[in-house]
């Protein structure tokens, strides 16, 4: 399958600064994105401390294949799955200490979702409230959970999902990096077939544009670019009330005959490469 993916990170319409953060890291079909939090600047450092541990160590990580792990691994996991784990354990423990050495940042933290292709499997790996979805056939499946309090009321029944919209409690996280100096991962793999599409996006997208709207855009844009673009814009023109921030992957099949042996012989593009926020 041929990879085509592009992101849009936005401040929104009500905020003054962009704590989000994510990168594109084109030649690892490597798909991260974080939501920081703390107050002034500190969710900004946060966010973007995370994205860039994550992508650190999954780079070293192919250079090293011995380099060392973080975190535990469940047994059955694939190779990719350990070290985006590992990855995710290692930004948590980073955030930690550097709160932990700057006073000043006391109380920063961040949600981090990486979504990691390798041939037909994606591995995700996820912390938080920012979400990955999949969507195949029209129909949008989230892929992760949110770890916020709402989201725990609503699996079991104290809340309904439309109360849960509604709630003044929406930001309050029960899991996030930095919180503490050890964190839960959750890890999971799943297979990929062509025309699916994925979807990472912070909150401010999942709170101001409906779930169909976000299935019907997707499936509307083909180019993941400007998908991003047109769910951003959707986000502020239901208000903006956070940053919002998107990344689009869609997968295709390979073109068959002679222009398919052209497209393997050329390089590796490392031109996609972006991020948003906290830089």
């Amino acid at each position: 399958m041929r990879i085509v993916s592009g992101g849009v990170s936005d401040v929104g319409r009500v905020r003054t600064n962009n704590e989000d953060c994510y990168r594109i890291v084109t030649p690892l079909n490597l798909f991260v994105l974080s939501d920081g939090m703390g107050g002034e600047a500190h969710g900004e450092i946060a966010s973007a401390l995370a994205v860039e541990t994550l992508v650190k160590h999954c780079l070293d990580a192919q250079n090293n294949p011995n380099a060392p792990f973080y975190g535990e691994a469940q047994a059955g996991w694939s190779a990719t799955l350990k070290r985006l784990s590992s990855a995710v354990h290692l930004a948590n423990k980073n955030i930690f200490k550097s709160a932990e050495e700057h006073p000043e940042q006391h109380g920063m933290g961040a949600t981090l979702t990486a979504a990691w292709i390798d041939g037909a499997r994606v591995s995700i790996a996820h912390v938080g409230d920012s979400r990955a979805y999949l969507l195949r056939n029209g129909s949008l499946l989230q892929l992760t959970q949110d770890h916020s309090l709402v989201a725990e009321q609503v699996r079991r029944g104290i809340l309904t999902a439309a109360e849960a919209e509604e709630s003044d409690m929406q930001s309050v996280l029960l899991r996030a990096l930095g919180a503490q100096e050890e964190i839960e991962v959750d890890a999971e793999e799943h297979m990929l077939l062509p025309r699916d599409i994925l979807l990472l996006c912070s909150d401010g997208l999942t709170r101001m544009v409906t779930e169909p709207e976000i299935a019907g855009t997707l499936q509307a844009e083909t180019d993941p670019g400007k998908a991003s673009e047109r769910l951003v814009q959707l986000a502020n023109e239901s208000g903006g009330a956070d940053n919002v921030t998107v990344v689009v992957v869609r997968l295709e099949s390979e073109p068959k005959g002679w222009f398919s042996w052209l497209r393997r012989g050329a390089p590796k593009n490392v031109a996609g490469n972006g991020s948003a926020g906290g830089k």
